[in-house]
C-alpha cells in the first residue's frame, strides 16, 4: 500500500510540474503550435473582411494588464480571494474546477479558441473546459437590472452583444457577470454591475490581436485594460481537449497539496 501512495505521490508531482493539476489534454507549458507558428515569420495573406471564422491559437498565459486602485468595497473583495491553485488552502475557482467565467476565460488558459459566424449572433467557443459564449449581432441591447428585482438572473459569462467596428475588428460588449467570478488568476474581483468590453482585430489572414477592457465603478477607481493577447490562425483547423477534472483535482489536493501546506506550517522542508 505504501508503495502505491508514494507512486501516486511522485506522479502528482509531475503532473505538477508540467500540468496544472486536474487539467487533461494539453500540458501547462508554452503552446508548442502557438510558438511555432508565432516564430514562423511568414507573411500573412489579407483578412477577410468581417470574417473571423475557423480556430484560433494563443500562448500559455496572455499579457495582464494592472489594476487600477480598488474601492474600499473593491479592497474587502480582494482580501477574500486566495489565487493559489496548488494551494488547500486557496479558494481559486481553478482549483475545484468550477468555471472561470467572464472575462477570466479570456485572460487565463487561452491556448485555445474558435469563432462560428451566424446570421444573428457569433459563437465563440474556447478550448479550456469546451465552454461557449452566445455574442448577438441583431441589434439588441443588453439586458438591465441584471440581479435586480425585474431583471434577470447573473450568468457565469454574462449577457453579450457584439457589432463590426470597421471591417476588421469586432467589438463584444457584456454585462451581468455572477461576481463569483474573477477577473484574472491574480484574484482581482468584480461586481454584477461590471461592463467589459472585447475588441477582436484580425490584423491579417493568420493574426488576431485582442483588448479586454473592464469597467466597474463599484470595485476599481476607473476603467482598465484587464488583458491584450495575440492570436495565430491554426492551418489544420484542430484543436485539442483541454478539460479540469474535479476527481483528479481532488487527489492531488489530497496526496500533494494538503501535506504540502502541512509540512510548510511545521516548518519541515
Amino acid at each position: 500500500m505504501g508503495s502505491i501512495v508514494v507512486l501516486l505521490a511522485l506522479s502528482s508531482v509531475a503532473l505538477a510540474q508540467e500540468a496544472v493539476p486536474g487539467i487533461r489534454g494539453v500540458p501547462q507549458r508554452p503552446t508548442t503550435l502557438y510558438n511555432k507558428l508565432d516564430a514562423a515569420g511568414v507573411k500573412a495573406g489579407p483578412a477577410p473582411r468581417r470574417d473571423l471564422s475557423g480556430s484560433w491559437t494563443g500562448p500559455l498565459e496572455p499579457k495582464l494588464g494592472e489594476a487600477p486602485p480598488l474601492t474600499p468595497l473593491g479592497q474587502q473583495r480582494f482580501k477574500l480571494n486566495i489565487p493559489d491553485p496548488f494551494s488547500a488552502h486557496s479558494n481559486d475557482p481553478w482549483r475545484t474546477c468550477d468555471p472561470f467565467g467572464f472575462p477570466r476565460s479570456t485572460t487565463n488558459e487561452t491556448r485555445g479558441i474558435t469563432f462560428a459566424q451566424l446570421p444573428d449572433r457569433v459563437a465563440i467557443m474556447t478550448q479550456y473546459q469546451k465552454i461557449w459564449r452566445t455574442v448577438w449581432m441583431d441589434g439588441r441591447e443588453l439586458p438591465k437590472n441584471v440581479g435586480a428585482k425585474g431583471g434577470p438572473d447573473p450568468r457565469w459569462y454574462g449577457y453579450s452583444v457584439g457589432h463590426w467596428d470597421g471591417d476588421y475588428t469586432l467589438v463584444v460588449d457584456t454585462n451581468g457577470v455572477d461576481d463569483k467570478t474573477w477577473v484574472d488568476r491574480r484574484g482581482n474581483p468584480h461586481s454584477v454591475d461590471m461592463r467589459v468590453e472585447e475588441r477582436y482585430k484580425r490584423v491579417d489572414h493568420d493574426t488576431l490581436e485582442l483588448t479586454v477592457t473592464v469597467d466597474d465603478p463599484k470595485i476599481y477607481t476607473k476603467p482598465f485594460v484587464a488583458v491584450t493577447n495575440r492570436f495565430k490562425w491554426i492551418p489544420n483547423q484542430e484543436d485539442d481537449e483541454q478539460l479540469c477534472v474535479p476527481s483528479e483535482m481532488i487527489d492531488y489536493i489530497k496526496i500533494i497539496a494538503v501535506p504540502a501546506d502541512q509540512d510548510q506550517a511545521t516548518g519541515k522542508k
